[in-house]
């Protein structure tokens, strides 16, 4: 894949500072001295330097040191470059004599990282360098050979290894399947336990989806777990990328996206964020150009529910959210990857690139994409404007994967719309906010046009309004019909319990609106200017302006502070 550069933002010239004192410069030897002999030291002591009053003689045969003017400028560049968040981890990959190395598609080390880039493996307490008193037992069958015939080596990865192999039993008798190989031996940790048992636990939950890899089973013995799932044979989407020039065209990149969108807006329902989204990690079911896609690897998944923040280093290096880098994230990390993909899918190239990993970091957090370079002049406005939202470096500001549907590039394509886990924070938001906040977002949603509010009006519609208005009621039931064990594991439900004001009003679609919208995601959307004006507008008269009425838009938002 070709290489493309970001557009860096714009830098102030670097300003060289010379500090330098003006002094008389000493002669350099006794023969360049002026004819005029120096006054004579009372001490005897002889010096090449002048004399002055204030000045204590030199014993003989000593020189003064030189002058500050002789001396070299010392040089400071402005302005200073700001601390790399790289350098934690590479220096712990120094101190376990790592070295320097070339940027790769693995999961980004972390304190603690092991060799090849493991992320997450931090020394528990009690670990130590060895794994003694570590209880690696599963609960898993023991049965694999039982039940499962294994044959070749599909692929290896930083955890394991993959085999293909085939059912003797049950409802894979005879069918192809793949099966995950995780050595007992690299569960060094208590933590690096936990990570697969909640990666099984993941596939388990999730495998109803059609989007998602179908997972059979689990087994154990004393050195592996074996983790049993669907044969894709298709291969990786970044192959078929590949075979198809290095992009795809605009509507056959909308059925790759949609199909992603689905999925990862499924995981984020149930408070499962992937954490490591690439086109490595989506898989064709077979060789067929409409083949469905499926996600896989859930090693780096982990549980958070929408009001909660993660904050461990963890995923693949080119695309990592700049919130990631920052320790401090949460599922708007995972549409910030899907940018990054799409960006390739129609394009070819990398939005954000560097020679080595922490240079990849600093353009992640400080470069914007190149939309000017060939081939984005010829795509469409709304697909640019689609990327543009997802790529956006303020994670409040980014769309959902239930929003990014509903976008206008992607309007057409009849799919139907999932439910939005996001809609219960902003709702929750919403009820805890101030009287004067209310009124002011319910101005302001009186100002958004209709064309905008179609996301909404699904996701009203989803909750099954009853005389046009949503209760608490409508919300537990909405959430109940998609409920699983990962749900319940991410305490997703949990957030019913602080809208409880629900329960006693109902909500019709107006106030709904009100509750629902993000004035960080309204910013970002183009000509909202007016729109805040409008807002600021119908909050003071209660009427809608004439086009003659004008606000600050910026100065509206400082009102809403919450999100």
């Amino acid at each position: 894949m070709g290489h493309c550069c970001s557009k860096d933002e714009p830098a102030v010239d670097n300003i060289e500072v010379i500090t330098s004192v003006k002094h008389p410069t000493p002669p350099r030897a006794a023969s360049e001295a002026v004819a005029t002999p120096p006054p004579q030291m009372t001490s005897g002591f002889s010096s090449s330097f002048p004399a002055s009053p204030f000045q204590s003689p030199l014993p003989a045969g000593v020189r003064p040191s030189p002058s500050p003017a002789s001396t070299p400028g010392r040089k400071f560049r402005w302005p200073f470059p700001p601390p790399s968040p790289a350098k934690p981890i590479m220096a712990i990959m120094r101190r376990r004599g790592l070295g320097k190395q070339q940027p790769k598609e693995g999961p980004i080390p972390e304190e603690g990282g092991g060799e090849g880039g493991e992320a997450r493996e931090r020394v528990a307490d009690g670990a130590g360098a060895g794994d003694l008193g570590l209880d690696k037992s599963f609960g898993y069958p023991n049965n694999l050979a039982a039940k499962y015939e294994l044959g070749k080596e599909l692929g290896r990865g930083h955890f394991g290894h993959t085999c293909w192999a085939k059912g003797k039993k049950g409802e894979v008798k005879g069918q192809p399947v793949a099966v995950k190989i995780i050595s007992k031996a690299k569960m060094t940790t208590a933590l690096s336990i936990e990570d697969v048992r909640r990666e099984v636990k993941i596939l388990k939950a999730l495998s109803g989806h059609s989007n998602t890899i179908k997972f059979y089973d689990a087994f154990e013995d004393e050195n592996n777990v074996y983790v049993v799932m669907e044969l894709c044979e298709g291969g990786e989407l970044l192959d078929r990328i590949l075979s198809r020039g290095g992009r795809y065209t605009e509507e056959d990149a909308k059925t790759i996206v949609v199909q992603i969108l689905n999925v990862v807006a499924y995981c984020h329902l149930q408070g499962v964020v992937h954490r490591d989204l690439k086109p490595e990690n989506f898989l064709f079911t077979s060789r067929d150009e409409d083949a469905p896609l499926r996600i896989i690897d859930f090693g780096l998944s982990d549980f958070v529910r929408p009001d909660e923040h993660l904050n461990d280093i963890v995923g693949s290096a080119y695309y990592v959210a700049p919130e990631v880098l920052r320790r401090s994230y949460n599922l708007e990390a995972d549409m910030w990857s899907i940018g990054v993909i799409i960006y390739i899918l129609l394009c070819g190239s990398r939005p954000f690139w560097a020679r080595t990993e922490s240079g990849i970091f600093r353009s992640v957090l400080r470069s914007d994409p190149n939309f000017d370079d060939s081939p984005w002049p010829n795509v469409s406005p709304e697909a640019k404007d689609f990327v543009q939202r997802l790529l956006n470096k303020d994670h409040r500001k980014r769309m959902t994967a239930a929003q990014a549907l509903s976008h206008p590039w992607l309007r057409d394509s009849n799919q139907a719309m999932p439910l939005d886990i996001f809609i219960f924070k902003m709702v929750k938001s919403y009820i805890c906010a101030t009287s004067f906040k209310r009124a002011a977002l319910k101005a302001l949603a009186k100002a958004i046009p209709e064309d905008e509010l179609v996301y909404l009006r699904t996701q009203f519609s989803l909750l099954e309004p009853k005389n046009g208005s949503v209760s608490l009621d409508n919300f537990r039931v909405a959430l109940a019909k998609h409920v699983t064990d990962a749900m319940k594991e991410s305490r997703v439900p949990d957030i019913l319990n602080l809208m409880q004001p629900l329960a006693y009003k109902a909500m019709g679609f107006e106030e709904f609106c009100a509750a629902a919208i993000s004035t960080y995601q309204l910013e970002a959307l183009e000509g909202l200017g007016q729109h805040g004006s409008s807002s600021l507008w119908i909050f003071r008269t209660g009427r809608k302006p004439g086009s003659s009425q004008w606000r600050n838009w910026h100065w509206y938002l400082d009102l809403l502070p919450f999100y």
